[in-house]
């Protein structure tokens, strides 16, 4: 069980001043946690990196390769295989107790999304979430009401905790580095939740998350067959992911992983075709820094429009066949 407590600065002292959480998948980093590292950098600060895993040395490798990070500390221990948020909470207030950091952060995904609001209530702070830009050690730009406006926030708080928005950063620029790679022992205890199983859909489609195509569908499709026989066939001559809006995922015509939005994933590929989809606030903010935005829809006064740099107002299941008979190969 996790401990509220007052944060001092620890005996041991101060070693690094910001501590990024790493994701990754044990064998290699997810393109998220270098987007977290970018971010990282413009606290100009010293940057720890954590990975926590089992058999995730080659992870650990691969941070210690990245150009501004100082340090690597590597979590090896067959209990972080699936780590549980309770278990990464009190491996990260033992860690701050230790090291003192100013700043605790990593990239927005479903496991940190439960791990920082614990962490942040052991140390007595107020965490960010969804961070869009840092101005400063203490200032952080973020959105709020769903995306529909942005706000400049100051924490006065001892450490920061908060997760920063991948597709606000960037990727690249990190190679070059040579830090040191030093094992942690975690704390002892068993979670109070423990994992069960992860089950996986096994195929050769491009992932939601990092696809640099996607077409997502909503309620326009009217059904589940309305993706298979019009949204797919589609997808594949583009090698895109297939996305799909809340309204979609409600009325059950696909799974709830495939749903782009402040609720689900939040996507920024070079391309994003919106399909029978009318456009709401919480989809617009998962999907708006998309590079391109191209949208089909019947009704010419759909909010979808507002954000699309090119529009098509058009019935879906005559203007999508026709567009997928027309792409080469």
């Amino acid at each position: 069980m996790l401990k509220a407590l007052r944060f001092a600065p620890s005996r041991f002292g101060r070693c690094f001043s910001t501590l990024v959480v790493a994701e990754h998948t044990q064998k290699g980093l997810h393109p998220a946690t270098l987007s977290a590292i970018n971010a990282a950098k413009k606290l100009q600060d010293d940057i720890c990196v954590l990975v926590a895993g089992s058999g995730a040395t080659e992870a650990a490798q691969e941070a210690a390769k990245l150009q501004g990070v100082s340090k690597v500390l590597h979590v090896d221990a067959p209990a972080y295989q699936y780590p549980v948020a309770d278990q990464m909470a009190n491996l990260l207030v033992a860690m701050q107790q230790k090291s003192s950091f100013a700043s605790i952060m990593g990239p927005v995904s479903s496991l940190l999304k439960d791990v920082f609001p614990r962490l942040a209530g052991a140390l007595d702070v107020q965490p960010l979430t969804d961070v869009m830009d840092i101005k400063s050690s203490d200032t952080f730009v973020r959105p709020t009401y769903a995306g529909n406006a942005i706000a400049t926030v100051r924490s006065k708080d001892p450490v920061k905790v908060f997760t920063v928005r991948p597709t606000s950063f960037p990727t690249d620029g990190l190679e070059g580095g040579s830090a040191p790679v030093e094992p942690v022992t975690p704390p002892e205890g068993q979670p109070m939740v423990e994992f069960v199983k992860e089950e996986h859909a096994h195929d050769d489609k491009p992932q939601l998350a990092t696809a640099k195509t996607v077409v997502s569908g909503g309620r326009g499709l009217r059904s589940k067959e309305g993706f298979d026989t019009v949204l797919d066939p589609l997808c594949q001559k583009l090698n895109a992911a297939m996305g799909a809006s809340r309204a979609a995922v409600d009325a059950g015509f696909v799974p709830n992983d495939m749903q782009v939005g402040q609720t689900g994933k939040v996507v920024a590929p070079d391309l994003y075709l919106a399909v029978g989809i009318s456009g709401a606030i919480q989809h617009l903010a998962g999907m708006k820094d998309s590079k391109t935005i191209v949208a089909i829809n019947k009704d010419g006064e759909a909010p979808i429009f507002q954000v699309a740099d090119y529009g098509l107002v058009a019935d879906l299941f005559e203007a999508v066949p026709e567009m997928t008979d027309k792409v080469a190969q």
